[in-house]
């Protein structure tokens, strides 16, 4: 739980207002966004590094459209993968170049056995597939099923979005 020396102050929230829509697309978005704020790159750079610390910003990442990069066959590879083994197999699906997020998700009996799932992305659906073969092939004898499921439209994807003025003070948000 956050103390009163760790709750966000008003130029946290400005920060946290100025990235809702993303970072800005330049080689140095830092710099960027200090110079519309009145910080200097190091002082954004400082600012977001304490709030991932202290745990009121979760991570920093990136949301590309795959689709407009050319990925037009986008699949989530779900395995069933023995428990004991799940988190050093998932480290080295995670490790692949073209797996983009991969993490552990608790099974739901009788009807979704899976326990670990890795996004893929390819030109066409033949990519996809031989990437789930090279999955298969690393998760090897603790692997007991695995399944991709492509993507049937784009979903939107935003962060942290903060309501009303906060006036510095804790606001309203919605992920």
């Amino acid at each position: 739980m956050n103390t009163p020396d760790d709750a966000p102050d008003a130029v946290d929230f400005a920060l946290a207002r100025a990235t809702q829509g993303g970072l800005p697309l330049v080689p140095r978005p830092w710099l960027a966004l200090g110079e519309r704020l009145g910080l200097t790159e190091h002082d954004v750079m400082r600012r977001f590094q304490a709030m991932l610390d202290k745990g009121i910003v979760r991570r920093i990442g990136a949301a590309p459209n795959h689709y407009a990069l050319g990925y037009a066959a986008n699949g989530m590879s779900v395995w069933d993968v023995a428990d004991e083994r799940v988190d050093a197999l998932g480290e080295k699906i995670a490790a692949l170049d073209f797996v983009t997020h991969c993490y552990r998700r608790p099974r739901r009996p009788p009807h979704w056995p899976y326990n670990l799932f890795a996004m893929l992305h390819g030109a066409e659906r033949a990519e996809v597939e031989r990437q789930m073969y090279t999955l298969r092939s690393l998760l090897g004898g603790a692997c007991r099923s695995g399944d991709v499921l492509f993507s049937s439209r784009i979903l939107k994807k935003t962060g942290l979005r903060l309501t009303g003025d906060t006036g510095g003070k804790n606001p309203a948000c919605s992920a």
